[in-house]
């Protein structure tokens, strides 16, 4: 695994981390680890809601268009699993 150096730490922000290792019951460098990837998880999901929101709109802006009189998804499901 590759190492990771931080520099001017500010002290406040020690003294919370180690508080919060202690609470946690780890070191403060796992409790770095957990920290880092924590962030970065949470950062991906919201990649992805963003992604899944952009999805969503341009389904709904393909529907809204839609002629009068054309079957909604609602009716082409029901049909297809009558089909089946």
């Amino acid at each position: 695994m590759a190492q990771l150096l931080v520099r001017n730490v500010d002290e406040d922000v020690i003294a919370r981390l180690k508080a919060r290792a202690a609470a946690n019951g780890r070191s403060m460098e796992a409790e770095l680890r957990e920290l880092i990837r924590a962030g970065l998880s949470a950062t991906h999901q919201a990649d992805r809601w963003a992604e899944f929101g952009r999805l969503a709109d341009i389904s709904l802006a393909m529907t809204a268009n839609r002629p009068p009189g054309a079957a909604t998804a609602e009716e082409l499901q029901r049909e297809s699993r009558e089909e089946r």
